[in-house]
């Protein structure tokens, strides 16, 4: 038998709350998004910084885009839409 979709659970139970989480997860991954763009730029730009710590802060830097941009919009969208499932290729991507 296979499993066409996970049961996520809720951050609150409330409409309210739902709606304060999805715009406090917008900000923050906003914040994140432009903090890793400045440092992406910075090291690219700079070549002062093309050093073994700025490489590490550029792999830093783009697996803390990855993890953003993977899991936090599926929680806005159920957060905003009021649904609590995720499929399984969505799961297994994430």
């Amino acid at each position: 038998s296979s499993m066409p979709q996970f049961l996520l659970l809720a951050f609150a139970d409330r409409r309210e709350l739902q709606l304060l989480h999805f715009w406090l997860f917008l900000a923050i991954s906003l914040a994140a998004l432009l903090a890793n763009g400045l440092i992406l730029s910075a090291v690219a730009c700079d070549h002062h910084l093309h050093t073994p710590m700025g490489f590490f802060l550029l792999n830093l830097s783009l697996t803390d885009l990855g993890c953003i941009c993977t899991t936090v919009p599926k929680a806005m969208h159920n957060s905003l839409h009021n649904t609590t499932t995720i499929s399984y290729m969505g799961c297994a991507a994430q």
